[in-house]
């Protein structure tokens, strides 16, 4: 399950060990994770949680037409312009359930805008990875894919489009600088790459959040 390896992928990234096993939490059905929430999800993929009194019910929907595309074009097998937007989509959804699964075992409040600022992150760093994009030309033209070539569900309301167009920034900003230090190099050093995402990752919300700005 294409899922499963990309819960393991950001697992490897971040020299974490997973939480829990994002199937065993997975929707694919719009009208089933609708229940969640009082309108269908505005896009293909959506993390729904609440506490209750045994602590925090999650769920992640991911819609069932991305998992099949998916399947057909493997990322893991060869990631293109046709699976790049998909293979996002299904990223987005393992980081937000990884990471506030994480954090609470940390006992580490998220706010929605870290949530997203680290999902945004974690896509670049994982097609990074699946693109086999190593140094220079290759990472500049992967992050001008993710960040400034990308387009927001128009079913967005106005606090959700503000909150993904300021997450992109910041990833940006953050993604871009980190790219520069460590790949833009004729020595381009991968170890401290993942070093300072590793290191980001851990960062509580303010530090994070301030650090992302620049």
């Amino acid at each position: 399950m294409v899922l499963a390896r990309l819960q393991s992928l950001l697992g490897e990234i971040y020299d974490v060990e997973p939480p829990l096993d994002v199937a065993a939490f997975l929707v694919t059905d719009r009208s089933i994770a609708s229940r969640w929430a009082e309108e269908p999800p505005a896009t293909d993929e959506a993390l729904f949680f609440r506490e209750s009194d045994d602590g925090l019910d999650l769920a992640l929907y991911v819609d069932a037409a991305v998992l099949q595309r998916l399947e057909s074009a493997d990322p893991f097998a060869r990631l293109t312009e046709d699976n790049l937007q998909d293979c996002c989509t299904a990223l987005e959804g393992v980081s937000h359930l990884l990471y506030l699964a994480w954090s609470a075992l940390q006992g580490r409040p998220v706010s929605l805008l870290e949530l997203e600022t680290q999902a945004e992150v974690d896509k670049f760093a994982a097609t990074l990875l699946l693109s086999g994009a190593r140094a220079g030309r290759e990472v500049r033209e992967l992050h001008d894919r993710l960040f400034a070539k990308v387009r927001f569900a128009s079913r967005l309301d106005p606090e959700q489009l503000r909150r993904y167009q300021a997450a992109n920034r910041f990833a940006a900003r953050f993604c871009g600088r980190l790219a520069g230090r460590w790949l833009d190099t004729p020595r381009a050093s991968h170890q401290g790459f993942f070093r300072d995402l590793r290191r980001f990752y851990r960062l509580p919300n303010a530090r994070k959040m301030a650090h992302a700005h620049g």
